[in-house]
């Protein structure tokens, strides 16, 4: 993989932009903890594709909460895993039931937005794809299991991953350990196989200390006036982001070890998934008013502009919470053939209270993280 740590082209971009938020970020470097890894794509004679790498703050070690970008190597892995469990009559479009097997967990026995009123993993993927809704992430992390998640991701040197936390607030860490039991039913209703409950006995490590702002809210609604600690969150480079979506993009680009174990048509199915709009699926169905085509692509996102260029399509997955605005995306400009991987990370919380909800994603962060795309 060719590793161009060139960050002199992608600050000059920026920097030609002069545009006042963005020169604010760039001039305030470490208050506003933004990352950015650029891949250029080149075809040569025989259409195989060469990617150069450049880099704005190449940080690996630098925290960013990754949010909502996990759900990218969950919808993976849990595919994986169903060729890796090969069974006949288990795959992503069966209907899998989730049991309450230890305290805090839920029950999940019917979907009412799936097109047969059933989970499936192929739908859960669906909808933490396409306006990266929480649960069916939740839903993955409990069929995949703390354990695999974590020794799978490791195994394919994506080794500064960890992935340890569902969205489901007040889940302590022992709590998240523990993944339910599931069941795979057939058509008829008819037991397949039964996944029993599972509990992760591998330890951490959490010696690296994680502190950021100068106070938080608890969910009490109660301020704390001490730094809020991330050492024990979800934690996901950027580089293993963008090389995880690198795989699943140009599969055979990647060294073998980190490719996953997935057949044509998965590969097919996230490419589609991750691409769709919500305006382009009728299960589940979403109110475009609210969910319209670039609310996941941030790159593309505006306040007054909700529609995609015509000629680009957008693979790719996004995430956002404690102040912290992610987007990694494959895009394809088929006009004017240019195909380029561009993913960033940007912290923006000028009061400096984590779990307020008063973040300025619509202000500094959206600006700053579509302001460059039009130049690549």
């Amino acid at each position: 993989m060719a590793q161009g740590k060139n960050e002199n082209l992608v600050e000059s971009v920026l920097g030609n932009k002069n545009v006042p938020v963005i020169n604010e970020i760039l001039n305030h470097p470490n208050e506003y903890r933004c990352q950015i890894i650029y891949v250029q794509i080149n075809r040569d004679e025989k259409n195989i594709p060469h990617f150069t790498y450049y880099y704005y703050r190449h940080l690996p070690k630098e925290y960013w909460n990754p949010a909502s970008t996990v759900k990218l190597p969950l919808a993976a892995l849990a595919l994986q895993k169903l060729n890796d469990i090969n069974i006949p009559g288990v795959n992503k479009f069966t209907t899998i039931q989730y049991d309450s097997s230890y305290e805090k967990q839920t029950t999940a026995y019917n979907d009412s937005s799936s097109e047969t009123g059933y989970p499936s993993i192929a739908h859960y993927i669906k909808r933490a794809f396409l306006i990266s809704e929480n649960d069916p992430y939740n839903r993955l992390y409990q069929f995949i299991n703390q354990q695999t998640i974590n020794r799978d991701l490791h195994k394919m040197g994506y080794e500064d991953a960890r992935i340890i936390r569902q969205f489901v607030p007040g889940l302590t860490e022992e709590q998240n350990r523990h993944t339910n039991q599931v069941r795979f039913l057939d058509k008829n209703g008819k037991l397949i196989y039964t996944q029993p409950p599972a509990y992760n006995k591998d330890s951490f490590d959490f010696s690296q200390i994680v502190k950021l702002g100068n106070a938080y809210m608890t969910m009490e609604d109660s301020i704390v006036n001490e730094p809020f600690d991330f050492t024990k969150h979800n934690r996901l480079s950027l580089q293993d982001l963008t090389d995880i979506l690198r795989s699943i993009i140009f599969p055979e680009s990647m060294p073998e070890e980190k490719r996953f174990r997935l057949t044509k048509d998965d590969y097919n199915f996230l490419r589609k998934y991750l691409s769709q709009y919500p305006s382009e699926t009728s299960y589940p169905k979403y109110d475009t008013a609210e969910f319209y085509d670039s609310y996941a692509k941030f790159f593309f996102r505006d306040s007054t502009h909700h529609s995609m260029p015509e000629n680009v399509r957008v693979f790719n997955k996004v995430g956002w919470a404690y102040g912290f605005l992610s987007d990694a995306s494959y895009i394809m400009d088929a006009k004017n053939k240019i195909e380029f991987f561009l993913a960033a990370t940007v912290y923006t919380n000028k009061d400096g209270v984590i779990n307020d909800a008063k973040y300025d994603y619509e202000h500094r962060a959206s600006v700053f993280i579509r302001g460059w795309t039009s130049d690549v």
